[in-house]
Order: C-alpha cells, then structure tokens, then sequence
C-alpha cells in the first residue's frame, strides 16, 4: 500500500483551507498513493467566533471529500472537523474515510479532549466546546486494518492497544494539530513509541506554524514503520510525503519479535 501523509497551515478562510486540502491530494494521488491523511481541523483552525456552523456527516465538509476521493480514485482519511455535537455548546472533532468511490467507509470521534493549563505558557480547555466520543473504530481499506486517531489520542497508549489486539490493525493514523512547545520534544518520540509497542506501521500528519495568536502548530508530518524506523517525513511548511508500506516486513517483525503475542495482562 503507499500511504501519503499531508501538511498545512489551515488558517481562518474555509475556502483556501479546502483548496489548499485539494492541492495536496491531487498531487499525491498523481503520485500514485491509495491512501492519503490530512491534519485535524483541515477546514478551520483559529478563533472560536469565526468558527464554522457545525455540520453533520454529510454536510458540505463530507461531500467535499466525498467527491474528491471519487475525483482522484483514492481513499481519504479527511482529518477532522467540527461536527454537529450533541448540544448547542459543543461540537464533535470527527474524522472521516472515504473509499476511491467517495462512499463514507468510516467515521471516529476524538476520544480524548486537550485539556492543558501551563502557566505562562498555554491554556487550553478542549472540553468547554468539543464532546468526546466513545467508541475506538478500525476500518478495512483495500486488506488493510486502518486504526484512526487524532491529535492528544496519541498520548494514550491503551487506546492505540485497542486498535491493535481487538481491532487487528496494521496501520494508526494521526490527523493532528500538535502544538510547538510539545511538538518539538514529543511528537516523533510518541509516534515511534505507538508504532514499536502496537508493531504497527503508523501515518501522522499535522498542521503547521501559526494558526492564531498564540497557537502554533509543530507540523514534521511522518510515516513510520513498526520497527520505529522513519520511513518520510514532511519538512517545514506546506506540503506532502509518499511512502510504500512493506506488508510483508510488519508480518516479519511480529513473528521475529512476537510481543504482542507476549502480553501477559
């Protein structure tokens, strides 16, 4: 399978958000991937009050995707965006797959809401806007068990566990828009951690640089196989990376060095 990962700074123009979304996967697509991954919050990422109406599934931010995977003859994991919540006050941060049909083939609600209070440094009460989901959710892309994520899920390995021994995925993905001050010191530790403990190939990509005043995003968008190796990774700024994923090495290492058979819990 080749797996693309892409990166963009999404900022407060729904319009450009989308049209640079387009950009990216037309070019990964001429590059011949079969799946490709974009950022949490692909749509909008900034202040509050310009946000967005919330939509349902099939709203405008669905059939957008929905119609560019059909387009390009790919699947698409349309990172995240603010789904119609559960009450007037909150929303759900919700990624969606399409098939190369442009048929939804799943959808997961982020799990676990950023709630950080770093004095002097950030402030952030994911929870006051966005309603966690419930539920861990793997889907089938071509023989291919796909384990979703976003963003903050990634310091949460039983989560990941899950995905892995229940869901018997190969591949975790990661929309995210991780921040700088944690980014820089976490983000590729906690991808590689996730991809050696699960012995799963794992595809995170994320947004990049200022989104608003004081938020910026870390961006190094990767793919990593489950020996931890970095297989690509996306530069500062703009742009995208195209990865095969060897099947046969991630059976390789799980036979070799079977700790997921191991487990003793």
């Amino acid at each position: 399978m080749r797996v693309a990962v892409c990166q963009l700074n999404a900022g407060t123009d729904r319009a450009a958000n989308l049209a640079a979304a387009e950009r990216l996967l037309t070019r990964v697509a001429e590059a011949g991937a079969d799946l490709a991954v974009l950022p949490e919050y692909v749509d909008y990422l900034g202040p509050g009050a310009g946000l967005p109406t919330p939509e349902p599934v099939d709203g405008e931010f669905g059939s957008f995707f929905a119609d560019l995977a059909a387009r390009l003859g790919i699947w698409v994991i349309a990172g995240s965006f603010h789904e119609l919540g559960p009450d007037p006050e909150r929303t759900y941060n919700t990624s969606l797959v399409f098939d190369r049909s442009g048929a939804l083939a799943a959808s997961y609600r982020k799990i676990h809401l950023y709630d950080v209070e770093i004095p002097g440094r950030v402030s952030y009460r994911e929870s006051a806007t966005v309603a966690p989901g419930e539920q861990p959710v793997v889907v089938t892309v071509e023989g291919v068990r796909v384990g979703l994520s976003i963003c903050y899920d990634l310091r949460f390995p039983e989560l990941y566990r899950r995905l892995a021994t229940e869901g018997e995925a190969h591949l975790l993905v990661v929309p995210a828009a991780f921040m700088l001050h944690t980014g820089r010191d976490h983000w590729e530790v906690l991808l590689r951690a996730r991809a050696i403990e699960n012995q799963c190939f794992v595809a995170a990509a994320g947004q990049t640089g200022d989104h608003e005043p004081g938020r910026t995003c870390f961006g190094r968008s990767m793919v990593v196989d489950p020996w931890g190796t970095v297989l690509g990774q996306v530069p500062d700024g703009y742009g995208s990376v195209v990865v095969d994923l060897d099947l046969d090495r991630l059976e390789s290492i799980r036979a070799e060095l079977p700790s997921l058979a191991n487990r003793r819990l």
